[in-house]
């Protein structure tokens, strides 16, 4: 089967990659999970993967993120904040690569934007006031999107 041109019954691989240190950003990345999940997709959430964890070290966290990256398809980043999570914009920076590389199984990338303060900065500042490399990054094999019900359209546009 050729994987550039996906079954649409077959579901799409995604990577939730956000801020995951306060309660609340996991409730709203279980959200995000819970909405993608009921459009029929799969999803890698880093906080998920490491539930039954008791201890965590540097090397563990990059093999289990890592090879959750390696086998999505789309990876989808929160960007909210005064700057975008250092994790998220790592995560981005390697999936952007394997994009890159031209894999099939790769189709893209699409940051979500909920956050007011960048939403008022978007026609002002160049980049969206987001970090002009991980924007970059981002649009260079995907978009940005300034809402979840844009995002959803925008990872069903990836999924052909």
């Amino acid at each position: 089967m050729d994987v550039s041109h996906p079954d649409p019954a077959r579901p799409l691989r995604i990577y939730l990659a956000g801020p995951l240190f306060s309660e609340a950003e996991r409730a709203w990345l279980d959200q995000v999970a819970a909405r993608l999940r009921a459009e029929g997709h799969e999803c890698f959430v880093p906080h998920e993967e490491t539930a039954s964890l008791t201890e965590f070290t540097s090397r563990l966290i990059y093999a289990l993120d890592g090879d959750g990256l390696r086998s999505a398809n789309v990876l989808v980043a929160w960007l909210d904040g005064l700057a975008v999570d250092d994790g998220t914009a790592c995560e981005v920076g390697i999936f952007a690569e394997l994009v890159r590389s031209g894999g099939p199984q790769y189709r893209g990338i699409v940051g979500i934007v909920t956050d007011l303060r960048l939403q008022r900065r978007r026609s002002v500042v160049p980049g969206d006031g987001l970090n002009l490399f991980v924007a970059g990054a981002i649009e260079a094999s995907g978009s940005i999107c300034w809402s979840v019900d844009a995002a959803v359209a925008a990872i069903a546009a990836l999924a052909g």
